[in-house]
């Protein structure tokens, strides 16, 4: 084989995935059944042979429902796109310079894309942590619950083993009378943990008031998205005192972190889905922004399969390491796309499906 110049780019493969998930998972007031994505590997070469492969996740939070209507409120670009950008990429990569990353990251139109590239560098050249140093925030889980859940899998949320101190619910999806109850249900079962609420935009101010008004203020962290008009937000928090969280409000191209702390009293946390808002630089910039006015930084999931929710747990030690992020989605996924090897994890090939390979011969990936 040619040699190549140090540390180079000698080859790239862009997959695509679909799994089914059971049961179905809430997006918003939508279900999904099924989630697809993309990954990209990249293998870096240096003068001497030796090969380092890393790969990333690349899966915008779009396509549609178990109804079949269009996920809304989330990604507005398609994964085919996505997945067209990435093979338009491959050749250009191969023979340079993993910084070439960053540059394509800082162009590309696509969130996703710009994260998963940024990501990729980052890995390639161990920006990343290598472990976890505060297990205790970026290793417990967040459980995620809601009303349609059966008591068998409230109960397996609940009663983990571990220290269990926050709980996310969703909210606002059915009546205000079974969302109460299953409150009050979820605090007798863990009586320790505090509550973070997500109401995707489903309330107006008066049924947000009364909603809230009707649970215990001490364990309540905030609300997410409370109100169907983003504007009447700051209202919650005049009348009750309740901090509230942004989350959709993020992924406005207008949206801008000092503004709206500055503008919208009660902001106590943004929930930063990292796939939704672009790359590493991006995301760092905003956390900084809104961590100077005190406000709280959350790392969340979109819905990633076990790569991305592996490397979310990396990119919230490094930037959000006093957080516990939000990331408990993974048991709806019928499939992993990482092998468990005695040596070193390997992509799972069967729950993949090859695109585009460019540059040397294509080889089972193993991380190094």
């Amino acid at each position: 084989m040619q040699a190549v110049d140090a540390h180079t780019i000698s080859s790239v493969s862009v997959y695509r995935y679909h799994i089914t998930l059971k049961p179905t998972l809430p997006v918003a007031k939508q279900r999904i059944d099924h989630r697809k994505g993309a990954v990209l590997a990249v293998t870096l070469t240096n003068e001497q042979q030796h090969r380092q492969q890393v790969w990333v996740e690349i899966a915008p939070l779009s396509g549609i429902d178990v109804e079949g209507l269009a996920i809304e409120g989330f990604s507005q670009e398609s994964l085919d796109d996505v997945i067209t950008s990435l093979s338009d990429y491959a050749e250009l990569l191969i023979g340079k310079s993993s910084n070439v990353l960053l540059d394509l990251a800082a162009t590309s139109s696509f969130a996703s894309v710009a994260f998963g590239l940024s990501l990729l560098h980052a890995k390639l050249n161990d920006q990343l942590p290598c472990r976890i140093d505060t297990p205790y925030t970026q290793s417990v889980t967040v459980p995620l619950v809601y009303v349609s859940m059966s008591e068998q899998q409230l109960h397996t949320k609940l009663l983990q083993n571990g220290t269990l101190n926050s709980v996310k619910v969703k909210v606002a999806q059915t009546t205000m009378a079974e969302e109460v109850a299953f409150i009050y249900r979820v605090l007798a079962l863990a009586p320790q943990v505090t509550l973070r609420l997500d109401a995707n935009r489903g309330f107006t101010p008066e049924q947000a008031i009364d909603f809230l008004a009707c649970l215990p203020k001490d364990k309540i962290e905030y609300i997410e998205e409370p109100c169907i008009n983003p504007a009447d937000n700051p209202i919650i928090y005049q009348q009750l005192g309740l901090r509230y969280a942004l989350d959709e409000s993020l992924n406005s191209p207008t949206f801008d972190v000092i503004n709206a702390i500055t503008q919208q009293p009660g902001i106590g946390a943004l929930i930063v889905k990292p796939m939704l808002l672009g790359s590493l630089a991006r995301l760092q910039d905003m956390i900084e922004a809104a961590h100077s006015y005190g406000v709280r930084c959350i790392i969340s999931s979109s819905l990633e399969s076990d790569i991305g929710i592996d490397d979310l747990r990396l990119v919230s030690q490094a930037l959000t390491p006093n957080e516990t992020p939000g990331l408990d989605t993974l048991s709806a996924f019928s499939q992993t796309l990482q092998l468990t090897t005695p040596t070193l994890p390997q992509l799972n090939q069967s729950a993949l499906s090859l695109i585009i390979h460019a540059g040397e011969a294509n080889k089972v990936a193993t991380s190094l």
